[in-house]
């Protein structure tokens, strides 16, 4: 299994850094250095390359960083998700993220390994394991909201860069490939051919993606493994014919002689030659597609030497050719003997594409993970494989990765230009790496803070000098990441603040239960038949919209469900674990909440099934006692919260059956069956006929609900079961959607940079961007909107 996940990786994780020999040594010797009879600049750089491949994505991302998965998942939100676990420095919109006391919400039984993910040591127990070290960091970032701020600004930092390379990669990675042209058609025509090939391609690319990424492992590994063999091989040939003693160059000692030569031209030529490592981040992206062996077995027996040996070969065919000419002179094409150079162009092209793929894949899962934590606008998240949770197709980001690719294509159209922005981009992303690692090393790992502090002295210094030369060249390229980082930064940063305003206009304006019943004889509240399934983003307490709802309109249904989306910061979700079910009020007031929750990568379910288990696990609730006294103490999976008892429902202990029969006395005589009582299982199903203030017609199509029992479930007391057949009732009768409809206004008095975030910017984005994250389709003849302005 390890073997057949490391072959899928070379066509899922290696597709970019696979295809760096394309432009490394083209936008390294660019305009800043030109290499002499003696060969040392064309020496230097390739002693930089190695170095920089051994660590960097050697010893840095497969020997270190690739052990900090967040269960498995990797990227720069998993190492900010991990770090607010271990330390309560979240700054996630509430109610969304993890809080203190949702280690209380998780059974012993079925959660166990989602607990371990979100469970908050105390300070002293922390200390106890991890030293005064991990406790005293844990601490200042407790106490500072400063530091807190910093740390979600860095995560926001590295997934807006890695949106940016999502753009650039795909571009130069693509326009770098079809740049062989160049040396197989004649002088000047090679122009009007490269751009509109590339563009073609892109467009091509970005055009199939809606097909997902399911096959890419199988499908696009063997032109990955062909390239690396091809460019492997090639850098053989030119070793033993150019050069054999390019292997001198390993020596670090090069690389001074180097920086001592070209000085300022040659920390200048940095930024190009840091395109090598280009694509690692991806290595630590997808893990969650794989595993750490696999991913460390394809890089080092695969494409680590592979990469060596490229670089080599056209480090020792250019030392020998210092006469060439032209833009192509240190192209990659130019070392490819003449009599394969167009197989190798094809093979070339094909490479890039995939390369392209992963990055855009990858781009994909970052804006989920935003939009699952309240950081991104909502958009439409189409899963495009069964098997496979992290595999996704976003829309309206892939349209817009594809014009903003397109412009920076047409717009540059040479690698000088896209390999300054890509570079920033990517060395911007391993500096947030470093920066989040460090903190991973002492909170999470509880290791001495004196190797977090040579951890990231040491990255940190190689990365900062790489970053230096990339951004000294902000006019001539390196300009576009940073304003696309900025625009993608403005649009987290507004709705991550709309949304937090928001939420703590609710959690201010939220009325008690005690409330709602003491208003109850005033307003004369009447009951109706069937479900009303309220969506709020409170755990506890009951919303603004409702109490504004049942003010004006004074009714509701006989059983009232507050249903809470709440997106915990782990991968995944156990389906025992999903469902969080509480009562509110007495018992005979029927109403009750349930918190669903689920992970940044988990799918959700479709309508009918989640509506099934919505009231299966309510049902579920009822049988096991929940809502009993709280003299009989708390019992495991249950935590109280503002005096409602929220109880962990396992699914599939009680099932429901519905089908279609006539009303009346007829229906109800004919659904208990035979074989179910001769296995012994147990039915409770509503009463007939029902006695609700509105009966149902005498004649005519009538769903009935049946919950069945296991044969060893004991028979529930009288009470247990009225409560479990009016719900049978209630579900037959329908459900009913009321969805609050905010508007978010900033109030009076405010200063013009909130109501400019809020009225303009917060509003565009909220009338652009999808609907709430409803776990269901919302009919249309089901449901009642309320809408409410809120001043914040």
């Amino acid at each position: 299994m390890t073997l057949s996940l490391a072959y899928q990786s070379l066509g899922v994780v290696y597709g970019d850094l696979s295809t760096s020999p394309l432009y490394v040594y083209k936008a390294a010797f660019a305009d800043d250095i030109q290499h002499s009879e003696t060969n040392e600049e064309i020496l230097g750089v390739l002693s930089f390359v190695f170095w920089t491949l051994t660590l960097v994505p050697l010893l840095k991302y497969v020997c270190v960083v690739l052990r900090a998965d967040d269960n498995g998942e990797g990227g720069t939100f998993a190492l900010y998700s991990l770090l607010c676990r271990h330390a309560r420095a979240a700054l996630l919109p509430p109610g969304r993220g993890a809080e203190p006391g949702d280690e209380d919400q998780f059974s012993d039984a079925a959660g166990a390994t989602a607990k371990k993910y979100l469970e908050y040591d105390n300070a002293d127990a922390l200390g106890g394991r991890g030293g005064g070290a991990a406790a005293s960091v844990r601490r200042v970032l407790e106490r500072h909201k400063v530091l807190q701020r910093v740390l979600l600004v860095l995560a926001l930092v590295g997934t807006c860069m890695v949106i940016g390379d999502g753009v650039l990669t795909p571009a130069i990675s693509v326009f770098s490939a079809v740049s062989g042209l160049e040396l197989s058609m004649e002088k000047g025509h090679h122009k009007y051919v490269e751009l509109p090939l590339a563009c073609f391609i892109l467009v091509c690319l970005f055009a199939l993606q809606h097909y997902g990424t399911h096959r890419v492992g199988f499908i696009f590994a063997p032109i990955v493994i062909a390239w690396l063999l091809c460019i492997s091989m090639i850098g053989v040939y030119n070793i033993v014919k150019w050069e054999p003693h390019v292997y001198q160059a390993l020596s670090p000692y090069y690389m001074y002689k180097f920086l001592k030569k070209t000085q300022r031209g040659g920390w200048m030529s940095l930024g190009g030659i840091l395109l090598c490592v280009t694509g690692s981040e991806a290595m630590f992206a997808d893990l969650g597609h794989f595993n750490q062996l696999s991913i460390q077995i394809a890089f080092t027996c695969m494409v680590y030497p592979s990469l060596i040996l490229a670089y080599m070969g056209q480090a020792a065919y250019l030392s020998k050719h210092h006469i060439l000419e032209g833009d192509y002179r240190v192209g990659f094409y130019v070392s490819v003997p003449e009599v394969i150079r167009w197989p190798v162009l094809a093979i070339a092209i094909l490479a890039a594409v995939v390369g392209s793929q992963a990055v855009i894949t990858g781009t994909f899962s970052m804006i989920k993970q935003c939009t699952s934590l309240g950081c991104f606008p909502r958009v439409k998240i189409v899963h495009t494989s069964a098997q496979v949770h992290g595999q996704i197709y976003i829309p309206e980001i892939n349209w817009i990765l594809m014009i903003l690719c397109l412009a920076v294509t047409i717009g540059f159209r040479d690698t000088k230009h896209l390999g300054n922005a890509s570079g920033l981009a990517v060395i911007t992303v391993m500096l947030v790496t470093t920066c989040l690692m460090s903190l991973v090393i002492v909170l999470c790992w509880h290791k001495s803070i004196f190797l977090a502090i040579g951890f990231i002295v040491f990255f940190g210094t190689i990365e900062a000098l790489y970053f230096s030369a990339a951004l000294i060249k902000f006019r001539e390229g390196a300009w576009v990441p940073i304003v696309l980082a900025f625009v993608f930064m403005m649009v987290m940063c507004i709705w991550h603040y709309g949304t937090i305003k928001k939420y703590e206009f609710d959690l201010q304006n939220k009325v008690s239960i005690n409330w709602l019943l003491g208003l109850s004889p005033n307003l004369g509240i009447v009951r109706v038949r069937g479900i009303g399934l309220i969506h709020t983003e409170l755990d506890s307490g009951i919303p603004a919209i409702f109490s504004h709802f049942v003010t004006n309109l004074p009714a509701f249904h006989q059983v009232l469900i507050f249903m809470c989306i709440k997106n915990v910061p782990i991968p995944h979700v156990s389906p025992n674990e999903r469902f969080l079910v509480g009562r509110i009020g007495p018992k005979e007031y029927r109403i009750y909440r349930c918190i669903v929750r689920y992970g940044y990568h988990d799918v959700q379910m479709d309508d009918q099934e989640f509506e099934k288990d919505l009231v299966c696990s309510v049902a579920e609730f009822i049988r096991s006692g929940g809502g009993a006294s709280k003299a009989n103490g708390l019992t495991p999976g249950v935590v109280d919260r503002d005096e409602e008892r929220m109880t962990v429902v396992a699914s599939g202990r009680m099932r429901m059956l519905e089908d279609e029969g006539l009303g009346g006395a007829a229906a109800s005589e004919s659904t208990v069956g035979p074989s179910r009582a001769a296995r012994g299982e147990r039915e409770i199903q509503s009463p007939s006929p029902s006695p609700t203030p509105t009966p149902a017609p005498a004649t005519g199509v009538r769903k009935r609900v049946r919950f069945v029992l296991p044969a060893s479930t004991p028979r529930p007391n009288a009470g247990v079961e009225e409560e479990l057949r009016e719900l049978t009732d209630a579900r037959e009768a329908g459900m009913a959607f009321i969805l609050g409809h905010c508007y978010v206004k900033a109030k009076t008095g405010s200063s013009f940079l909130r109501r400019l975030v809020i009225n303009f910017g917060y509003d565009f984005l909220r009338r652009n961007s999808r609907g709430p994250n409803y776990a269901v389709t919302v009919p249309h003849a089901s449901t009642l909107e309320v809408g409410m302005i809120y001043y914040v």
